[in-house]
Parts: C-alpha cells; structure tokens; sequence
C-alpha cells in the first residue's frame, strides 16, 4: 500500500498542481492508496468549515485508514530517530518518525512532500514514492 501524506493531501485538496498532487491524481484507481489516523487528524486539523470538514471527512473515508500506535511503534520510533540523530539528521517533528517508522514496519511505501522523511529514505530505507 501507498500511503499518502498530510503534505500531499493538503495541497491535493487545495487543488494544487504539484508533481506530488499530479501523481496522486493519476494513480488514484490504480493503485492501492490509504492514510494512518494521524494523517487523517492532520488534515482534517486544518480545515475551517464544518460543511467543509464533512466533505472532506466523507472524501478520505473513501481511502483505507489504518490505525497507529501501541508500545511497539512508540519504542521503534524513538530507536530510529536516536539512529538518526546519531547519524547528525535530526527530524524535526515526532509524528513524521511516526509515520516514517509504521511505514517502514509495515512494508507500506509513502508519498509525500516533506523533507522530514529524507533521512528515513537515505538512512534507513524507506520506501518512497518519487513522482
């Protein structure tokens, strides 16, 4: 599964055109696209009307959400930014490590716009979409 970021959603539903909302736009029935909780908390954080809110809740929805979290992902995350920070790249916001880390364990591949996940790439292997 590719999971796709708050960067990417954010612009995607502002309608920007990127090479990050071109590619989603393209693959959208193609390929196997989801989102985590947070993500969804992210995204739906930024939205200032309630008609809005529920439009935009009802369009994600369409999309597998998968749950973060647990002991496990907690204890991984901080191993690999400790690994990081080690390696002189520091991430700059827990919950990017978050969702780099469930990627990783999960096997699933990302798409985003955020230079936090760069190391998490480089580093430790990330999977990333590049379009």
């Amino acid at each position: 599964m590719i999971i796709v970021d708050t960067t990417v959603w954010v612009e995607y539903l502002r309608g920007a055109q990127t090479p990050h909302t071109g590619w989603l736009d393209e693959y959208l029935l193609r390929e196997r696209l989801g989102l985590t909780d947070l993500i969804l908390c992210e995204v739906l954080q930024g939205v200032t009307s309630d008609k809005t809110f529920e439009e935009v809740r009802r369009q994600l929805f369409n999309f597998e959400v998968l749950v973060m979290g647990g002991v496990d992902l907690a204890v991984a995350t901080a191993e690999n930014y400790r690994k990081l920070r080690s390696q002189g790249r520091t991430v700059r916001r827990t919950i990017d490590s978050l969702i780099a880390t469930f990627c990783l364990l999960e096997g699933h591949s990302l798409l985003h716009n955020d230079r936090d996940y760069d190391p998490f790439e480089e580093l430790l292997g990330l999977s990333v979409i590049h379009p």
